[in-house]
């Protein structure tokens, strides 16, 4: 055995280790039928490492509070203050020092909370097994199974490692996790047929191979350990679970303003201070100037606001059973234009039940219930789900039928050669011995048939017919099982697998894992709200087509993924993007589907709790699990749902769609006030003999203005603007700042030449009153255009603002009278008295500056068709 074994391909590799003899096997693994000796697993311990997987580890609570401080604003702020401090403008460093440790701290304190709240993530491989060493049998720790052991399985055990089987007894394992199959999984030792080795069967199909993660149900079972802890199927999931997200459309595009405005204070710096500087005279008063207009001009507030609305979002979602791990997640799931999900449990109620009992002919056949509740209730094996749903429907089923004094006579147990199952009762004085099981194992064993209560032979016609009706079963994505009967075999209670034969065949009874009823009603408000679903699971073609009409999803087409891999890159993409249902998927096979359709330009959110949805969860823009999943699949989601269901998602959907809206309304107002007051700003500083206002005053205008803002994320939001997903645009962006953006610097021209024409304060012996008349004009109208904006109807009217938003807008514009009203507080900020008749200019300016916005906006969706 190399340990260079473990690193190759793990498909092909398990395959070729399934076909190999026991003896074959032990040689490879260079192990005995009595283990491995201690020194040899010591030695193989040291070699391999420990049988568990790696997972990502939280960050310390200092590492998230250096981070709340890495952002490209808050860099900019404190290179600005830092020249303050060296300048001794300690105003404006009181100021910048205020904004930095605000932004910051409130960043850290929602980033630590949601990372605090999402810590109860364990490894999933916590338990012992039963290892054969040297002879003896003893219970030892899984991390110390290694290459080469020897374990014994039994009902209820978590297999240990990925393995092959030597030897089984009615061993039924549960491989959901890993392949998202609801119904038990058959395993025994040797392959039922070559064909489950061809080239396009996955190695987890293999009735020989079990596999780390999966549990035994039933049985026992004895394997030879192939693959540990990394090198196992399990491992390979956790590691790519455990990759870092990648940085998603709206991070990419928030970057992307980020950068172009600093770009904008970098280029504005040199020239507002060099104008000034040239035009006026005093370099000094020039140079704290064009650092308040940089720090007007950087949105120092933006990572705090997006912050705190997605920690708003958060609390509002956990109210909602939703539970924010990753706040960016937040925008991406009001984003999401298509929602990729897993079948079971999330679109069916994951539980089997009957749906029918039919006779041969696809009638409705109460016998055909009974027979099969005589044999599903006294039977002494292990009790399947579908021995569960036959006694739950017959013991809640009307018209069930009643018989007298019932005695068990004899019992032919399940094995997976037969794949039936026979019990002989007594009833009323006969011997009735009843067998059900697989369609073709049952086919092989009855030459008659029952039809309307006569007996007939089973002719090839009635075969054909009785195909006809297991055939359409299949089609509505039942698993089919057929009961058969005999009468008065034996006269004694001595039954053997050859009186398994000449039985008449009583009918069929068909299981659904049936949809939900919730997912209906979901599935189709989410398509109504813009996003599209589809399935990609693990289970059969057959049976996910059926769930999916159920559910309203539309399936014309869909591909398995062996179908998948022979595709070329072209085809994938086309399938990719047309069809709605993708079956027999691997892990890696959901990722790469997700993968895809991020680069056709989607946003993606991926739904599932199995261990073999943990990569698709990490590739996803949005990964949602929920708090029953594996500890390996909540780590690699972003959000977890106390409750799977559809119902709750769409919830968090369209509250995530509230959230972005509200941020979107804070960046777009922001930026396309910037822009506007560049070129307000190179207006004043070219023809005014004076700063049109002191960095301290530019400061304080911007500090109260950013401080309103903060209950932005209390916003309503208009239904019109959360019917579709909602993106970060940056070619609206760039359009709606050119529209609205000069609005804002006319406005401002307007305001100097009122100030400087009809209040008279055009001296440098005035300036003071010139610079209190653009502050609260300034400060007013930039408070007040956000109502203008925050909505595509008539503002007040229409569509009103939250509480807490007006609230913050009114404390925000006393804030700025009482500046300049209180004697005191105006002349600590240097401030001149305004005359009367400059209140009455105040209010029209307002009044006539939001009504021009309200009519551009206007104009502007009627050309585009949009707004923010």
């Amino acid at each position: 055995m190399k340990k260079s074994m473990a690193n190759g391909n793990k498909n092909s590799e398990l395959k070729k280790l399934s076909k190999l003899s026991d003896r074959e096997l032990m040689m490879e693994f260079r192990t005995s039928p009595n283990g491995l000796t201690t020194d040899d697993a010591s030695n193989r311990l040291e070699e391999f490492g420990e049988n568990k997987v790696d997972m990502q580890k939280p960050d310390a609570w200092y590492i998230v509070f250096v981070k709340a401080f890495m952002d490209p604003f808050i860099y900019v702020l404190t290179g600005l203050l830092v020249v303050s401090a060296l300048t001794k403008d300690y105003e404006a460093v009181v100021v910048m020092a205020l904004m930095i440790v605000v932004s910051a701290v409130i960043r850290f304190t929602q980033d630590f909370k949601a990372q605090k709240e999402s810590l109860a993530l364990q490894n999933l491989v916590k338990h012992t097994c039963a290892v054969k060493r040297e002879g003896e049998i003893n219970e030892r720790p899984m991390e110390d199974v290694v290459p080469g052991d020897i374990v014994y399985l039994s009902a209820g055990d978590m297999i240990p490692a990925d393995s092959v089987l030597i030897w089984t007894k009615d061993l039924f394992v549960n491989q959901s996790s890993l392949t998202g199959e609801s119904m038990p999984v058959e395993k025994y030792e040797t392959a039922k047929n070559q064909q489950e080795i061809l080239e396009d069967v996955s190695a987890i199909d293999l009735s020989n191979l079990i596999f780390m993660g999966t549990d035994v149900l039933s049985g026992q079972g004895e394997a030879i350990i192939l693959k540990t802890g990394q090198q196992t199927f399990f491992g390979d999931i956790a590691k790519h679970a455990s990759t870092k997200r990648e940085m998603t459309n709206f991070d990419r595009d928030l970057n992307h303003i980020s950068k172009l405005l600093l770009r904008m204070v970098s280029i504005l710096f040199p020239i507002v201070f060099l104008l000034n500087g040239v035009m006026k005279g005093d370099w000094t008063q020039a140079f704290f100037f064009a650092i308040a207009v940089a720090v007007g001009l950087t949105p120092e507030m933006l990572p705090m606001i997006v912050t705190s609305n997605l920690a708003k979002g958060s609390q509002t979602l956990a109210k909602k059973k939703v539970i924010v791990k990753e706040l960016n997640a937040i925008q991406n799931l009001g984003a999401m234009n298509v929602l990729c999900t897993d079948k079971t449990g999330t679109i069916t109620e994951d539980r089997v039940v009957l749906v029918e009992h039919v006779s041969p002919l696809g009638d409705d056949d109460p016998k055909v219930l009974d027979m099969a509740f005589l044999n599903s209730n006294y039977q002494t094996g292990w009790k399947n789900l579908m021995d569960h749903a036959i006694i739950n429907f017959y013991e809640t089923h009307p018209e069930k039928q009643t018989h007298g004094p019932i005695e068990k006579i004899d019992e032919i147990p399940f094995d997976f050669s037969r794949r039936r199952l026979t019990v002989v009762l007594n009833i009323d004085g006969h011997q009735l011995m009843i067998t059900k099981g697989a369609v073709e194992e049952m086919a092989l064993v009855c030459s008659h048939v029952e039809i309307d209560g006569e007996i007939l032979p089973l002719t090839d016609e009635l075969l054909n017919k009785m195909n006809d009706v297991n055939r359409k079963m299949n089609e509505q994505g039942m698993r089919v099982i057929t009961v058969a009967y005999k009468r008065d075999v034996h006269s004694d209670a001595t039954y053997a697998v050859s009186d398994e034969a000449d039985m008449i065949l009583a009918g069929f009874v068909g299981f659904l894992d049936p949809a939900k009823q919730s997912a209906i009603t979901a599935i189709s408000s989410l398509h109504q709200h813009g996003v599209t679903v589809k399935v990609l699971t693990g289970d059969n073609e057959i049976v996910s087509r059926k769930v999916c009409g159920d559910v309203g999803i539309e399936v014309d087409k869909a591909y398995i993924g062996s179908d998948l891999d022979k595709m070329t890159e072209e085809e994938f993409e086309s399938a990719v993007n047309e069809t709605h249902l993708f079956a027999k998927l691997n892990p890696m096979q959901k990722a790469r589907i997700i993968k895809t359709l991020q680069t056709q330009g989607n946003t993606v959110g991926f739904m599932g709790d199995g261990i073999n949805d943990a990569p698709a969860l990490r590739t996803a823009d949005v990964g949602i699990s929920v708090d029953t999943a594996a500890d390996i699949t909540k780590e690699a989601s972003s959000i977890i749902l106390l409750e799977k269901s559809l119902t709750v998602l769409e919830d968090g959907v369209i509250e995530g769609r509230k959230v972005f809206m509200n941020m979107m309304k804070y960046i777009m107002i922001t930026i396309s006030s910037n822009f506007g007051n560049v070129f307000s700003v190179l207006v004043a500083s070219a023809f005014l003999p004076f700063l049109p206002m002191l960095s301290l005053q530019l400061l304080i205008q911007n500090l109260i203005y950013d401080i309103s803002q903060l209950a932005m994320p209390w916003d309503n939001v208009d239904e019109s603007q959360i019917i579709h997903p909602v993106k970060f645009d940056t070619k609206n962006l760039f359009k709606f700042t050119i529209s609205i953006g000069p609005i804002s610097s006319i406005f401002d021209i307007l305001t100097f030449g009122v100030m400087w024409f009809v209040i008279g304060a055009n001296t440098v012996a005035d300036q003071s009153v010139f610079q209190a008349g653009w502050f609260l004009v300034g400060l007013i109208s930039q408070t007040l255009v956000v109502y203008m904006v925050r909505t595509e109807k008539i503002p007040f009217i229409q569509s009103k603002a939250s509480a807490p938003m007006i609230l913050m807008s009114v404390l925000a514009i006393l804030t700025g009278i009482v500046i300049i009203l209180v004697d005191p507080l105006r002349e600590a900020f240097d401030f001149g008295a305004l005359p009367t008749n400059y209140w009455g200019w105040l209010v029209g300016i307002i009044l006539v500056y939001m009504l021009l916005v309200q009519f551009v906006k206007v104009k502007y969706i009627k050309k585009h068709k949009e707004w923010i």
